[in-house]
């Protein structure tokens, strides 16, 4: 972690909610590529809009397709750019941008009512997940449509924020009034796991905005969450949590921040302090984000690595795939972050 991180500040002309690596860009004869879902508050009415932009200039969208209202998550596999929004409905774009090809499904009482926070790719099927208490497998019908498959409804008794596949058979969602549950789908879609966070000891009542599945490990996940909570959770030992942010060295309550973690990524790039644990016990060093403008990674039993701390909310992050040492960021501010480690300079457009 000795590296000296460069920063590139580009600016763009609405609040930016997500940014994504776009991992088939990878070969682009216009270089890396990324998707961010943007905002602009300030147009009568209010426009939301997926940009796709290239790297080597982020300020000037290629291609943009129109949401019908804001985004709440954003990802991308290799053949596909997905956004969810606040009405309910999911959108789904190839990632060569063919605006043509665009599907979606409405939101409403077959789908979502509501914010749809929780989205993720799990091979050729999503998983949503959303404040409605609702989760959806997505996929591809016999007839080649596009069919949600209702999971579960919690009827308003709970609502999810975060969702994250583990394997084809098994995916994570964390929110408010569920903690973190383990679902597992050769088991009739059921819940086969659940922890209620380190909330339970009393310091602080949380939320789940993240969630993250260990790389190569897939019984261990990472947590984000309300008040600078960060713990990691494995389903050998599910009531035992591992708190990353949130009791400290001495034992103390100390977050690495003070406000919601927005986004939690286990960090592939940054080597463990602990070489000879790491490898079997330890949990990998996590990368997260906050509404108090903090980039940082935290480390089992380590104190945080501050990376940035800027003066508006870091909404999203998005480790590149290819090049974990490269990291793009969401700020609030109409601007667009790429970190990349190990280089001296610092700049902004």
């Amino acid at each position: 972690m000795a590296d000296t991180p460069s920063f590139r500040r580009h600016r763009l002309a609405s609040s930016i909610d997500f940014v994504r690596w776009l991992p088939s860009s990878a070969t682009s004869h216009s270089g890396r590529l990324l998707a961010a879902a943007v905002h602009d508050p300030s147009s009568a009415p209010a426009t939301s809009r997926i940009h796709l932009l290239a790297l080597t200039e982020p300020g000037n969208p290629l291609v943009s397709l129109s949401l019908p209202t804001r985004a709440t998550a954003l990802r991308c596999s290799p053949s596909v750019i997905a956004a969810s929004t606040s009405s309910g409905s999911l959108h789904l774009l190839p990632s060569s941008f063919d605006s043509d090809a665009a599907v979606a499904i409405s939101g409403g009482a077959g789908f979502h009512v509501g914010p749809v926070r929780g989205l993720d790719c799990g091979g050729e099927e999503w998983v949503t997940a959303g404040e409605d208490g609702r989760v959806h497998v997505v996929g591809g019908g016999a007839d080649g449509r596009v069919v949600a498959t209702r999971v579960w409804d919690g009827k308003g008794m709970s609502g999810y924020e975060a969702a994250r596949w583990a394997s084809p058979a098994e995916f994570a969602t964390g929110g408010a009034g569920c903690g973190v549950q383990w679902w597992d789908r050769r088991k009739g879609h059921a819940v086969v796991a659940q922890c209620n966070g380190i909330w339970g000891r009393g310091i602080v009542t949380g939320m789940v905005h993240s969630v993250d599945i260990h790389p190569s490990r897939k019984h261990i996940c990472v947590v984000g969450g309300s008040s600078g909570t960060i713990f990691a959770w494995d389903l050998r030992w599910p009531q035992q949590p591992i708190a990353l942010s949130g009791i400290g060295l001495n034992g103390m309550y100390e977050p690495v921040c003070e406000s919601e973690v927005w986004e939690v990524l286990f960090d592939t790039y940054t080597q463990s302090s602990d070489i000879v644990s790491s490898a079997s016990t330890r949990i990998l060093p996590v990368m997260m984000c906050s509404e108090d403008g903090v980039l940082a990674i935290v480390e089992q039993d380590e104190r945080p690595l501050e990376l940035l701390a800027e003066a508006c909310a870091i909404n999203s992050i998005d480790i590149d795939p290819q090049n974990p040492s490269d990291v793009v960021c969401a700020l609030e501010w109409e601007s667009i972050g790429v970190l990349a480690r190990g280089r001296e300079t610092m700049s902004e457009e």
